[in-house]
């Protein structure tokens, strides 16, 4: 099985890219991130004429999540645990979706959209702290049913410094403050693996280029986008793909696709 996630930064801006690369891919399962739509809005035909289910989280000209699957899904889940489904103030924005993806062996799959934080030293760093507590007491909720799956997503942290081609450029955001770094170690901590840590991807698989300052062209890219397995999951594991050229193609997202392969 074949899972994909890729923070697309706008499914409808980028529909024929997104469509192109999933068309070569040929990915089982992907999450997508900010699609930036509600649901009744969201492009659904398109994706089940490649043979996808369609799950969707959306929400208006912000955030968003999808979860399409080629094998049917149960379990849905929208927002993490405690959370209203009503978008209607921060806590409640459109950021995680959840399912059992009903392969022969069964996977289940969380795609995560994990706030930026940004600027440091205001509501918007506490709420992205916020999330991360809870995102970890749901992870310790998920490892105690024992079962096979992936939290992956855009976590918006950068935990090391070779995860950012140019480290001193980040001291002073969101993405790299030590309580935000501590808190994705403490999300592995609790006995998830990384997926690139797994593969033995090199230092420089960077996963985000900015838009701003040719930062694609000069390689300034930094590591964002993950895959955390539970050790089931893990003893599945294969491998794992930073599809870098997809930054290359038209109209392209900052973020470009992570794919990890599971044994049947």
């Amino acid at each position: 099985m074949r899972i994909a996630t890729w923070n697309v930064n706008s499914v409808n801006a980028r529909l024929p890219t997104v469509l192109a690369w999933l068309e070569a891919a040929r990915p089982d399962v992907v999450c997508f991130q900010e699609i930036k739509t509600v649901d009744e809005k969201f492009p659904r035909e398109p994706f089940e004429s490649l043979g996808y289910n369609v799950e969707v989280y959306g929400q208006k000209s912000y955030n968003g999540v999808a979860l399409l699957s080629k094998f049917p899904v149960s379990d849905v889940r929208r927002g993490l645990p405690g959370q209203d489904l009503l978008i209607e103030d921060a806590e409640d924005q459109a950021r995680y979706i959840e399912a059992v993806i009903e392969a022969p062996r069964p996977v289940r799959v969380g795609g995560l959209y994990l706030p930026n934080g940004n600027p440091i030293g205001t509501e918007k760093f506490d709420f992205k702290m916020r999330w991360m507590a809870r995102l970890n007491a749901h992870a310790r909720g998920l490892l105690a049913l024992e079962e096979p799956f992936t939290l992956c997503g855009d976590y918006n942290v950068i935990p090391l410094p070779e995860d950012a081609r140019n480290p001193a450029a980040w001291v002073n955001d969101a993405l790299f403050q030590p309580e935000s770094r501590a808190a994705f170690r403490a999300l592995k901590g609790l006995g998830l693996y990384e997926a690139g840590e797994l593969g033995r991807q090199p230092p420089g698989t960077y996963t985000f280029w900015d838009y701003q300052a040719g930062a694609w062209q000069r390689d300034h890219g930094i590591r964002i986008d993950f895959h955390l397995l539970s050790p089931q999951a893990a003893d599945r594991f294969v491998g794992v793909e930073t599809h870098r050229d997809a930054r290359d193609m038209d109209k392209p997202s900052d973020h470009v696709p992570v794919v990890i392969e599971l044994a049947d």
